[in-house]
């Protein structure tokens, strides 16, 4: 794995940084993380690298770990407009979008921006649309073991004793925490649904049955709001399956 940090230049922000981790070769796959961080989407990567003829990018957006965030890239369409910009810096075509939670609402917005560059979309629990009876879960106030149990089906084998980080991991989520608060202070754009119906880019929907901040309910009328997508649910699955049931995600990206 190479770790990549390149300057893009964006209509909304200007100049970027984006710090980005390329693996394998072959079929292009942009992997976008959530609000859990870089980390939550890294194994994955490096499973599906190792397991297919597949060339994985792994961008870090920009304020999540240790990285920076200029001021004017604050919204979920400058994200997507930023990877817009790095697709187009590489020259990529027939990518596949892997997006989890916030990074799922990236995808969308990119799969709306980049038709012609794309493949298809993956949207791995993704938040970004309005369901009336479904909101996504409001983890403000939350101590971590309760946020833990929302996430995963089984949150015992990802615990872990905050006594136990280190100053840099420390920094790190709550660096998370910040740019989450940036991009996302609202989980959901209350057009995007509207706009999804133009979606041109095939979809797959993939929702763990177990996800406590978004349920399988809210990734129906995801998977709905777009014209074509399948939508398939993940037995003993949160709302990671890239981190809980890498092989159940891996199957059905690949089939």
């Amino acid at each position: 794995m190479t770790t990549i940090t390149r300057q893009l230049s964006t209509r909304s922000a200007g100049e970027v940084e984006l710090v980005v981790d390329e693996q394998g070769d072959g079929t292009p796959f942009l992997l976008l993380h959530g609000g859990a961080g870089p980390a939550s989407m890294q194994p994955f990567a490096t499973l599906l690298a190792q397991r297919h003829d597949a060339r994985v990018l792994t961008p870090i957006h920009p304020g999540f770990g240790l990285t920076t965030r200029p001021p004017g890239l604050d919204d979920v369409h400058g994200l997507a407009q930023l990877y817009l910009a790095y697709l187009a810096e590489l020259s990529l075509q027939d990518v596949t979008v892997i997006g989890n939670s916030v990074g799922g609402w990236v995808a969308a917005e990119l799969g709306l921006l980049a038709p012609a560059r794309l493949r298809r979309v993956v949207l791995v629990d993704a938040v970004g649309v309005d369901v009336a009876g479904h909101p996504v879960a409001d983890l403000s106030g939350l101590a971590v073991p309760e946020i833990m149990a929302l996430s995963f089906h089984d949150p015992a084998p990802f615990l872990r004793d905050p006594a136990s980080l280190s100053e840099t991991e420390r920094a790190a989520l709550a660096n998370n925490q910040a740019a989450l608060a940036a991009y996302a202070p609202q989980m959901t754009d209350p057009t995007l649904a509207a706009r999804l119906a133009e979606l041109q880019v095939p979809a797959l929907v993939v929702w763990g049955a177990s996800d406590g901040i978004v349920g399988v309910d809210y990734g129906r009328a995801y998977a709905a709001a777009i014209p074509g997508a399948h939508f398939e649910v993940l037995p003993d699955t949160g709302h990671v399956p890239q981190l809980e049931t890498p092989e159940q995600l891996l199957s059905v990206v690949v089939a």
